[in-house]
């Protein structure tokens, strides 16, 4: 064994599959000194004054730092675990085991990259090396037939080049085992969620899936939804779907943890195309692995600007911060079943679909005019597969100040509706107060007689909300509010 003692210090990166830092710290051949710490700051409130980290991540976190701990017990070692401050408490951790090396994966957007930051200014004050890879994206920085200052603004420009002139590596080996820790390690415990100050989620029967957080569950469903259920096939036409577990792969969460590699399903796919059928469908789910890739190099090269009112465009549009409005948004209760329904879900179980996602999120710009960080924000709170990147890269993309923002673009919610849910099964799973309204009429209680509402047991402004803006008179007014800017 060589003398260099090294720890891997984990972040959204919680596996041991296609992990370059503990794969080059296991071919050292030193000592190997896995850990994880729970940042305190990541359980404070958002800028408007949400739990940063909603209770349903929470969960998911602690599952899979439980998970990977219990991977790398299997492999002969063990996952040191604190909670605090990562850039103060590692240097103490190398100080008292006299560590010669930090090996972690690199983040790209502000709080993650000041700890980085941080914590290298300190070890480096103890003679102490600290060594970032890139990883978690498909593509690898350095293979990028383009230099992150002209990353095209637009995404297919982007995916044509890359798609090209670049390649995927493959997936670094799993060390067969890992030596164990010294015995003057103390291991630490995970924290509770009480410990954590996050209330406990309890799963609800109409959720689509239970998520489990880990590498291990996150393999589980990747094998059953490409191997035993055979989704892949028809994945792009069933993508658009909002009712269910397999209308697509599910995959994000597990990879907004790291727990799976985009490079590892990118394998499966490959496998799966050479024993049973490459298609549109197989290539579409890479595709959307290229788009989480480009999310994050939009972040690498325009910075805090993601994060800004004015966008990546920098664009000063006169946003609303009414409360009011917003809470109704947040609650489900506009009067728009399609915006309703997907709001309750996100409330209750954590996640909501994709085309759920760009519904309700252009409502919330496009017909009600109100800052759209606090949406970004809202969702950053209490999505299971919360992705900094991905998420605040979306929002400014529906908010139109960020890539490829062309004319005033908007969701025609009633016309989605009926479009993405015909017989408002989604609707009626979600929104129980509307499901005596036969066929295609749930889109549109608003149109509904009063006999009518009666007949059907819902009554407008009391069983179920009124409208709170009329859909194309708000559109229009937005768009000439925001035409000048």
């Amino acid at each position: 064994m060589s003398q260099q003692r090294i720890l891997v210090w984990y972040r959204n990166d919680l596996r041991v599959h296609d992990h370059e830092p503990l794969f080059r710290a296991y071919q050292t051949q030193g000592q190997v000194i896995p850990f994880y710490c729970f940042d305190v700051r990541q359980f404070g409130k958002t800028e408007f004054g949400f739990p940063k980290t909603g209770k349903f991540r929470a969960k998911f976190l602690v599952e899979s730092v439980a998970n990977l701990q219990k991977n790398l017990e299997a492999k002969g070692s063990n996952l040191i675990i604190r909670c605090g401050k990562p850039e103060k408490i590692i240097p103490d951790l190398a100080n008292a085991l006299h560590i010669t090396d930090v090996f972690f994966h690199s983040e790209v957007t502000a709080e993650e990259t000041g700890v980085e930051q941080a914590l290298s200014s300190n070890l480096n004050s103890l003679g102490v090396n600290a060594t970032s890879f890139w990883g978690g994206t498909l593509h690898l920085l350095e293979d990028l037939p383009i230099t992150i200052p002209n990353l095209p603004d637009v995404f297919t420009q982007y995916r044509k080049r890359v798609e090209k002139y670049s390649h995927i590596r493959p997936s670094f080996p799993t060390p067969d085992c890992l030596p164990s820790l010294p015995q003057e390690i103390a291991i630490g415990e995970i924290p509770s969620l009480e410990t954590l100050k996050v209330p406990t989620p309890y799963p609800d029967e109409r959720g689509a899936m239970i998520f489990r957080g880990g590498e291990t569950p996150g393999i589980e469903r990747l094998s059953e939804y490409i191997w035993e259920e055979d989704c892949l096939k028809t994945y792009k036409q069933t993508r658009n779907g909002m009712l269910g577990a397999n209308y697509s792969s599910k995959f994000s969460p597990w990879l907004a943890k790291g727990c799976l590699s985009p490079r590892y399903i990118y394998e499966q796919v490959q496998t799966y195309e050479q024993a049973r059928v490459k298609n549109d469908s197989t290539y579409w789910l890479i595709f959307e692995l290229m788009w989480r890739d480009y999310f994050r190099f939009v972040c690498l090269k325009y910075g805090n600007a993601v994060f800004y009112q004015t966008g990546l465009q920098g664009v000063n549009i006169p946003w609303k911060q009414d409360w009011e409005q917003f809470q109704r948004w947040q609650e489900g209760k506009t009067g728009y079943p399609l915006v309703d329904a997907n709001m309750r879900e996100i409330a209750t179980t954590g996640f909501m679909s994709n085309r759920g996602r760009q519904n309700v999120a252009s409502f919330l710009t496009k017909n009600l005019g109100i800052d759209w960080r606090m949406g970004a924000e809202w969702f950053e709170s209490l999505l299971i597969d919360y992705d900094v990147c991905s998420n605040w890269g979306n929002w400014n993309y529906t908010a139109g100040v960020g890539n490829d923002a062309r004319e005033f673009r908007y969701f025609n919610i009633p016309k989605q509706s009926k479009t993405y849910d015909p017989k408002g099964n989604y609707l009626r799973h979600w929104l129980p107060e509307l499901r005596n309204i036969p066929g295609d009429l749930i889109h549109e209680p608003w149109k509904l007689s009063q006999d009518k509402q009666r007949e059907y047991g819902v009554i407008l402004g009391r069983d179920y909300p009124q409208p709170m803006v009329d859909f194309m008179k708000s559109i229009k007014a937005n768009q000439s509010l925001m035409k000048g800017f």
